[in-house]
């Protein structure tokens, strides 16, 4: 159980009188606490104040929710009001009960919950299974995460998957834009046929329109024989351009083409090569900024942003930091031939005050490094295995 309540005699009173009921209670002075400790332990049951001076209790109930989408919220208040009542059941509050409110009151409350809980059977949470395909590849990859922000994203990758609309992705490097996209292709009808990825930023313009269009036999020096491009390849697959704010205007022109009639010609060709292909663009730049510079064509940036998808920092959605340390630690112990199962309160605590500049892929990068430099018979992964630019904080 998680008490959230800025007055000591509420908590007090809350963790005395559950202890004997069998609970293992954590208290919390405020909301942000009481945010800290979800983050770090599994929560059943959550009792928070409504009115605190950091954050409201439906704050912390929705929070709690993202990181234990199982557990039961009860909200209790002495300004209680029909209308404060209604939006704390309406974000998922079990029950709401006014102070002072008698002790019997609360822990009937409290047992119908957890009855309730133990004798139905776990909600399905929208979050994606992390299944693999028979040539490995995950169907919803690394995208973990229960925040609410997640949780839209997943809403959205889940309504989009079966449509052929093309798809841009956004966010900060080490986000995971391509793990939506792969995302996006395993739960279409198109996940049999080919998954292709595509840099942008790292071929030289001149190069990238080759990869992406192919070339005939002898259409420049070099050219020995025909080649097959990228859209080709992915026919009636999905096609992931990452970086896509980098391509220059002649690749833009040629780019703009193929989103509008579904063909193209190879470099030294003539003849147009029809495609069956669900495009998928990345970036973390601002198209719109692009555009109003005109460094970005208008009509391309209208034909790739018909479905939007913005991937939060993980500064943003820090409560899904111990779920993806986790996955990660599972990961690589795999990788490694380690038996390291948990994270040590302290060292989760650290993983999730830090801001994480680089994102989910700087949070793996130093799980792996943890794991990979861990004694062999380690169970837990402690703060001494954390980079010093971590822990010095």
């Amino acid at each position: 159980m998680l008490v959230a309540d800025d007055q000591p005699n509420i908590r007090r009173l809350l963790e005395a009188l559950f202890l004997k009921e069998g609970f293992t209670v954590l208290v919390a002075e405020n909301g942000q606490k009481a945010v800290e400790l979800a983050a770090t332990n599994p929560i059943d049951i959550l009792i928070s104040d409504l009115i605190m001076p950091d954050m409201t209790g439906v704050e912390v109930l929705q929070k709690v929710k993202s990181l234990h989408p199982h557990s039961t919220a009860i909200i209790v208040t002495a300004y209680g009001t029909i209308k404060s009542a209604v939006e704390a059941t309406r974000c998922g509050a079990y029950d709401y009960l006014q102070k002072p409110f008698d002790n019997e009151d609360i822990r009937r409350i409290v047992k119908r919950a957890m009855e309730q809980k133990n004798a139905a059977p776990p909600a399905p949470t929208i979050a994606p299974k992390m299944t693999q395909t028979a040539s490995g590849n995950l169907k919803m990859d690394a995208v973990v995460g229960g925040s609410e922000k997640m949780q839209e994203i997943y809403r959205v990758v889940e309504r989009a998957a079966e449509s052929r609309a093309t798809v841009l992705i956004r966010g900060e490097s080490g986000t995971g834009k391509e793990l939506v996209a792969r995302a996006l292709h395993y739960n279409s009808p198109r996940k049999d046929k080919p998954f292709v990825a595509v840099s942008c930023a790292a071929l030289p313009d001149t190069l990238l329109e080759s990869e992406l269009f192919g070339h005939e036999k002898n259409a420049f020096t070099g050219a020995a024989t025909a080649r097959a491009g990228r859209f080709e390849l992915s026919h009636q697959g999905t096609l992931f351009l990452d970086e896509i704010g980098d391509i220059s205007p002649q690749t833009q022109i040629k780019m703009l083409r193929v989103l509008q009639e579904w063909e193209f010609e190879r470099i030294g060709g003539s003849k147009p090569i029809k495609v069956d292909v669900r495009l998928v663009a990345a970036t973390n730049k601002d198209l719109e900024k692009a555009v109003v510079e005109e460094k970005f064509r208008q009509d391309l940036y209208y034909r790739l942003n018909i479905i939007s998808i913005t991937l939060p920092p993980l500064r943003e959605r820090s409560e899904d930091i111990p779920r993806l340390s986790e996955f990660f630690l599972s990961k690589f112990s795999k990788q490694n031939g380690r038996n390291i199962t948990q994270i040590d309160s302290k060292t989760l605590a650290k993983l999730t005050a830090y801001r994480w500049t680089g994102n989910v892929r700087e949070l793996e990068n130093v799980i792996e490094r943890a794991v990979v430099l861990s004694e062999k018979t380690a169970d837990t992964l402690t703060m001494d295995l954390l980079p010093t630019y971590l822990t010095e904080k």
